[in-house]
């Protein structure tokens, strides 16, 4: 990706250029002193004429019409807003027509910005007046009243908030009547140019004190630039909120750049492109580029022949990668393609804002798509990447909090899939696809964590909490065994990274950080832990011991116990949890071990991972009723213990007995109305009671030999 600057031979403009605006990636309007509006083309580089303005108007802001997100807006999409130095602004169409003029401030008019929706436009001026106007030009209401003018004005990203300027302050307030203001000293000198993005909530600011800053939404610095040698002028976020521009006296600064070169060879290769390159994403051995006509698909074993189809937009604001197929975002629609090329799905929701999408509120996996909803910011919708239609039956994810980041784990089979978000309080939570909206399914993995990825070779996680850097190397464990999580945690001290960092990539034992001075930082991990991941998939459990016992590590010991219950094995469960000192959880599995039946194994083990209602239902499934029954007396849940036996007329007797002896144990009165009315008239016989146990264990054990002689015979022929 490259920057060229150019000079016309014969300037179209013949003063000085106030402002600029594109329309497309490749058209830009600009308006100048000299009262013309131009129209540059970056494909044919012809410029033309758009209109010659009255003498008297001079141009000072430009802001475009933004999208149409229905067909109804599209006429006026075509449309900008121009503000002026006679103290009026001017709504003119894409061919130059002036279609109204509003008298608006005493002074000129100094900026102007139209919210996301298109819905209202605010103004700011001389005058030191904010005015807030519908979006035929009629006046709503006068938001503030400065006595200094107000140099520049943005939209807070849910078009409920306007950040402005006064003198060395900045100004956060609400639409609403009487909602908090926020207000700070920002600069040493008067700030001349705001910006605020709307997908990653961060402002940036410039003054006549030669600096640029960054803050978030709450008016923390998180970047403070060096003092240039002039005035900072201008400042503006790329749509996606990656890179911003910096504008002073002659000097444009553009942050970071994109390049390929062969690490194992040192072999570098230079891809010409016929048009402007846009986006760029590498990753799953493929480069996918993206420019203003066409989409390039590179392999890295072939850079010399990239597949190419062509786009229907060429204003491409995100790529994302899985290992089977890639995302791209546009201004008209998500857009899933195979590396062959082939358009795969389209998923869409209503309400659907795609210019506020990016790599935090979209996630991909090889056959989940999930997306932020921005309507709700509680809600995540999604879907199956095959079809492109809702997963399962249209069910959302929704949280008790609005979410910040979500992330797809990469690996594993579709029924498995993990998604982990970042809520507004900075808790990480994990919940699986699956079992979206059943609230008890939806765990919290760790608090003030500001960042996250999967990795994309194994469902290893990894995050910045707090202070620390901490990798989960087995996050399913929750699901599991969520005593022994801390154990399968690697955690190391991340103050070297300074305020705000973010977690670019986490690719094989590697993660690369991005340091909020926009250096990188690159921590290597133990690479055992992907080995383990790989062992348990392709089910080599005697290997996964054999591995654990040569690293001599207590998170890989942890690790794989969690994963042995998992997948139901018990023979490595034991052996692991004995490593790690879990000896009364060895104790257990050796009981379960020992169970008539491979039903009330699998109950067993449900209810070792917490899941009691589960196994209940595997129980009742199976026909098991007296097993049902025994394990809620076992876990003192008296009351269903009763409704089952009630339910399936048995053991009645049995459920009376284990409460009568539990209220003697601890010298209780009966005082439950159900149980008292069920033990009217009925004795208790513990010798008849043991015999019917006795009984059922007797069945249970010979229906399990017999179902396993039924399945040798089958297999003999």
């Amino acid at each position: 990706m490259r920057l060229k600057i150019s000079l016309l031979k014969e300037p179209k403009h013949q003063e000085l250029v106030s402002c600029v605006g594109w329309t497309t990636a490749e058209e830009l309007y600009s308006c100048s002193d000299d009262h013309q509006i131009v129209k540059w083309n970056l494909l044919t580089s012809e410029t033309s004429q758009i209109v010659k303005l009255p003498d008297d108007i001079y141009p000072i802001d430009l802001h475009w019409f933004p999208k149409s997100f229905g067909v109804k807006k599209q006429t006026q999409a075509e449309s900008f807003v121009l503000t002026s130095s006679d103290g009026k602004f001017h709504l003119i169409s894409k061919l130059g027509r002036v279609e109204k003029s509003v008298e608006a401030h005493c002074g000129a008019v100094l900026a102007g910005r139209w919210n996301y929706e298109g819905t209202a436009l605010v103004t700011v001026g001389e005058d030191g007046q904010i005015k807030i106007w519908s979006k035929t030009g009629m006046l709503r209401s006068t938001l503030a009243q400065q006595g200094t003018p107000v140099y520049s004005v943005a939209w807070g990203p849910d078009s409920e908030k306007v950040l402005y300027t006064a003198g060395k302050q900045l100004i956060i307030k609400p639409l609403q009547p009487n909602a908090k203001v926020l207000q700070w000293k920002a600069h040493d000198g008067i700030i001349l140019k705001v910006d605020w993005n709307s997908v990653n909530d961060l402002i940036l600011s410039a003054g006549e004190d030669c600096k640029y800053k960054v803050w978030d939404s709450y008016g923390r610095l998180l970047y403070n630039s060096q003092p240039h040698e002039h005035p900072i002028t201008s400042v503006a976020w790329a749509p996606d909120g990656d890179l911003f521009a910096v504008g002073s006296f002659h000097t444009l600064r553009l942050c970071d750049k994109t390049g390929v070169r062969n690490v194992l060879n040192d072999a570098v290769d230079l891809l010409e492109f016929r048009d402007r390159v846009i986006k760029a994403s590498l990753n799953y051995a493929h480069l996918v580029v993206s420019t203003s006509l066409q989409c390039y698909v590179f392999s890295t074993k072939n850079w010399n022949t990239p597949l190419i189809f062509d786009l229907k937009e060429g204003t491409v604001s995100l790529i994302l990668q899985a290992e089977r197929h890639f995302l791209l975002v546009d201004g008209g629609g998500i857009y899933l393609y195979s590396y062959e090329g082939r358009f795969i799905s389209s998923p869409k929701f209503p309400g659907m804002r795609t210019d506020i999408l990016n790599a935090q509120t979209v996630s991909l996996s090889n056959d989940t798509i999930a997306i932020k909803d921005k309507a709700d910011e509680k809600i995540i919708f999604l879907f199956d990447a095959t079809t492109g239609k809702p997963l399962g039956d249209g069910k959302l994810l929704s949280h008790k909090n609005e979410i910040l980041e979500i992330a797809l784990d990469q690996k594993g089979l579709t029924h498995d899939r993990k998604i982990a978000f970042i809520d507004k309080n900075r808790d990480l939570y994990i919940t699986s696809v699956k079992r979206f909206g059943k609230e008890e399914q939806i765990i919290k993995l760790g608090t003030m964590v500001h960042t996250l990825a999967w990795c994309d070779t194994c469902n290893i996680l990894c995050g910045l909490q707090d202070t620390r850097f901490t990798v989960w190397y087995y996050p399913n464990t929750v699901y599991v065994d969520r005593d022994i999580l801390p154990k399968t945690l690697y955690e190391k001290d991340a103050s070297e990274f300074s305020k705000n960092p973010h977690i670019v990539s986490f690719v094989g034992n590697q993660v690369t950080i991005r340091r909020a001075d926009g250096s990188l930082v690159h921590i290597s991990i133990s690479p055992y832990p992907a080995i383990l991941h790989e062992y348990v998939g392709s089910s080599k459990w005697e290997d996964a011991v054999r591995l654990c016992r040569f690293v001599k590590e207590q998170t890989m010991w942890a690790c794989l116990a969690a994963m042995a219950i998992a997948n139901q094995d018990m023979t490595t469960a034991e052996i692991a949890y004995a490593a790690i000192g879990e000896i009364d959880k060895v104790q257990y599995i050796n009981s379960i071990k020992d169970l008539p039946s491979k039903e009330s194994k699998i109950a067993h083990i449900l209810m070792f991972s917490g899941n009691i209602q589960e196994a209940e239902t595997v129980l009742l499934q199976a026909g098991l009723v007296y097993q049902a029954i025994q394990i809620n007396i076992n876990l003192y849940n008296w009351e269903r213990a009763l409704e089952l036996a009630i339910k399936y007329k048995t053991h009645v007797d049995t459920v009376l007995a284990y409460r009568q002896k539990f209220l003697e144990t601890f010298g209780k009165q009966e005082t439950n109305k159900q149980y008292l009315q069920t033990a009217e008239g009925l004795q208790i016989d513990w010798d008849k009671i043991k015999a019917k146990i006795e009984l059922e264990i007797t069945k249970e054990r010979e229906r399990s030999s017999s179902s396993q002689a039924n399945k040798t015979m089958g297999l003999k022929y």
